[in-house]
């Protein structure tokens, strides 16, 4: 049946004025837009698929990378049993990965904002449907559908309240936000073996461009088993075109006030919508973005003074002690590196400088082919230790740094000294490190 054939909205009848059940949000009639139909809703539904596909792809990516298997300190979700069967050893290179995979796992779950409410609201008539359970098969539908709605609610909210550095959920946004995924991921995999074919088959009966073109983009589909075609259509106030283009419209300014976090440039002073997002702070060398300051992290200057000493671990106990004004007068390497943190906000490359990790290693007797557990001397907030992998470790890049863009670190940077590492999450880019302790990790 082509678009030609679509129909024209009604007129309510008396009788369906005086009907009780038709304001009953179970009855068809209740709702009422001429726009919802099959077309609509598996035009909006392709573009979830390739978007949401990428989201978890990059979310998992970004579970990957903070390296959950290595060691207890680095794994928030320590019953994750066969769920963490893809963990990989996270490379180095290219230095720039975790900033990459991640800006895109948030700037695209930001602009697929109004394309998921779209979508909701095109089916929005099957939750109400009754009865609920018309057979087994059915029962399954509906319970995958129910987990679908509910998982992808969950996970996109988590996520943007986590952007926002909101923390109204309990319990940990990574052990939340993982489990939550794994549940969605399942729903989403059986929805999409339900209904992928079904919407091929619409899409390729009535095209992508018939349907919103002249009057037919004000004409309502033809009624089938969907359950999406209002039988009871109210008059058109918007076109299927203008909508198509409300919902591009939405999505185009959320990347255009979100993605800046992550691109930098003069982009960044559009990211209205990311706490880290907006203009670059002022302040000479250490003039860049900042997740936790050093007030905010307990640390202050009784902890990072005269008397403060690296300590460094061998794998057999032995133990180095150094004084800034030592490791300064150790080689001294540079590393153009950024910064990317959970959140999607990165910066730039910053040219940092200071000791080599395998230098330290080297001192205690172990080989660059270990894995080091840092330790903070931050009192708040999470990650106070975390875990580097031997090839982190072995990185010529991976420094302990000591100073950045020419100038001693600032406070708020990590002074006196902080850990930097390419490719690796913020969290793991240890600052006001106490101690490097090399060797195997449990």
């Amino acid at each position: 049946m082509g678009v030609e054939q679509w129909t024209t909205t009604g007129e309510e009848t008396a009788d369906e004025q005086r009907d009780p059940w038709i304001l009953s949000p179970a009855q068809p009639g209740f709702w009422r837009s001429p726009l919802r139909g099959p077309w609509l809703t598996a035009l909006l539904g392709f573009v979830l698929l390739a978007g949401v596909t990428v989201l978890i792809v990059t979310g998992l990516l970004s579970y990957a990378a903070y390296n959950p298997d290595l060691a207890r300190v680095n794994d928030k979700t320590p019953d994750k049993g066969l769920l963490g069967f893809y963990l990989f050893s996270w490379p180095t290179d290219p230095h720039w990965l975790y900033r990459l995979t991640q800006g895109v796992h948030v700037t695209l779950g930001v602009v697929l904002v109004p394309v998921l409410l779209a979508k909701l609201w095109s089916v929005v008539p099957k939750l109400f449907a009754l009865p609920p359970v018309r057979s087994v098969a059915h029962a399954l539908e509906r319970i995958s559908l129910l987990l679908l709605v509910g998982g992808v609610l969950f996970e996109f909210v988590t996520g943007m309240l986590n952007v926002q550095l909101d923390y109204l959920f309990p319990g940990s946004f990574y052990r939340l936000h993982f489990y939550g995924a794994w549940v969605f991921i399942g729903a989403f995999a059986a929805h999409v073996t339900l209904r992928f074919p079904q919407a091929v088959r619409v899409l390729r009966t009535h095209g992508l461009r018939a349907p919103l073109r002249g009057p037919a983009a004000f004409r309502q589909e033809p009624p089938d088993e969907s359950g999406l075609v209002t039988p009871r259509p109210a008059a058109p106030t918007l076109s299927r075109r203008g909508l198509i283009g409300l919902v591009g419209g939405g999505s185009v300014l959320l990347f255009v006030v979100t993605a800046g976090q992550s691109i930098g440039g003069p982009l960044r002073r559009t990211a209205l919508l990311a706490p880290h997002g907006g203009p670059e702070p002022v302040g000479g060398p250490g003039g860049f973005q900042i997740n936790r300051s050093a007030a905010v992290a307990g640390v202050g200057t009784q902890d990072t003074g005269d008397g403060w000493r690296l300590v460094v671990r061998g794998p057999d106990g032995s133990t180095v002690r150094l004084a800034r004004a030592e490791l300064l007068h150790m080689p001294q390497h540079r590393a153009e590196l950024p910064i990317a943190c959970v959140e999607g906000w990165s910066t730039p490359d910053q040219s940092w400088s200071g000791v080599r990790l395998r230098d330290l290693a080297a001192l205690v007797g172990a080989g660059d082919a270990l894995p080091a557990l840092v330790t903070s001397l931050q009192t708040h907030g999470s990650f106070r230790e975390a875990a580097l992998r031997d090839n982190q470790v072995g990185d010529p890049r991976s420094l302990l740094a000591l100073r950045v863009n020419g100038a001693d670190l600032t406070p708020d940077h990590g002074y006196p000294a902080r850990i930097i590492v390419p490719a690796a999450p913020g969290v793991l880019n240890t600052k006001w490190v106490a101690s490097v302790a090399f060797g195997e990790l449990s």
